[in-house]
């Protein structure tokens, strides 16, 4: 695990044991490289210079605290705030200024914070609207059975409108969306944020999942605990920079996290 400008002002890499299936996700291809990004908007430097990666068949989880620059970092990677310095890589090839229109035909797809579901439209036809990008229907088809089977509770509801489910089924309608355009790397962005205890749990039980499909996720979460158990590697932001990097559970283990984002 390394560490970078760490909380504790030290620089220093602890060994950690992984597991196979960890080792060939860290030597598989690269989808996502972030390289000293840089954003800023209303005279505020949100991040000041990040880099990180997301190779193929992970879980990354980026944890921070509350305006740590997470969710900035987030916009930037998709085009829905312009980045300034740096670059974005996405399959070998710089997205940088690129708009979320096109990169979810790419492959690059975000679940945003609030979910931001079309309240007046069914469950199947916010679905429907994931794969507006497609014209294989009989896959489509298929891709809807997958989403049902993964959230039963919108195939016991497909024919409900959105904006009369809970917060919680909201956000499996934003994933199972999310999904229905076959993404190459899945972006959440505080999937639990709001949520009741219950739902948090039903949340995070999905996203472990969606991975074990295998699909490519990079997480954003507070829950640094549980975010950690779920992820392969992680990446600690604080105040716009990356601080802490390496192994999820190495991460869990070490005192500062434990000490800053568990309360221990």
């Amino acid at each position: 695990m390394s560490t970078t400008a760490s909380m504790s002002d030290a620089t220093t890499t602890t060994p950690s044991t992984t597991s196979a299936a960890a080792q060939a996700k860290a030597a598989g291809k690269t989808l996502l490289k972030v390289s000293g990004l840089r954003v800023g908007y209303g005279g505020i430097q949100a991040v000041k210079g990040v880099d990180f990666e997301v190779r193929e068949g992970e879980l990354v989880s980026l944890i921070g605290s509350n305006g740590a620059g997470k969710t900035t970092t987030m916009k930037a990677i998709t085009g829905t705030l312009p980045a300034g310095a740096g670059d974005i890589e996405f399959l070998g090839r710089s997205i940088k200024g690129r708009g979320a229109w096109d990169l979810v035909g790419e492959g690059l797809v975000m679940v945003p914070e609030g979910r931001g579901v079309f309240t007046r439209m069914t469950i199947t036809e916010n679905l429907q609207i994931g794969a507006y990008i497609r014209n294989d229907k009989a896959e489509i088809a298929a891709d809807m059975e997958r989403v049902f089977v993964t959230f039963p509770r919108l195939r016991e509801r497909k024919d409900q409108l959105a904006g009369t489910m809970s917060g919680g089924e909201q956000q499996m309608l934003a994933m199972g969306r999310a999904l229905m355009a076959r993404p190459k790397v899945l972006l959440l962005d505080e999937p639990t944020m709001g949520l009741s205890p219950i739902m948090c749990d039903k949340i995070f039980e999905v996203v472990q999942a969606v991975s074990t499909q295998g699909v490519t996720i990079l997480l954003v979460e507070q829950n640094a605990n549980r975010a950690l158990q779920l992820a392969d590697r992680g990446y600690v932001m604080e105040s716009g920079l990356i601080t802490m990097d390496g192994d999820a559970k190495a991460l869990l283990r070490d005192p500062r996290v434990r000490a800053a984002y568990l309360g221990e």
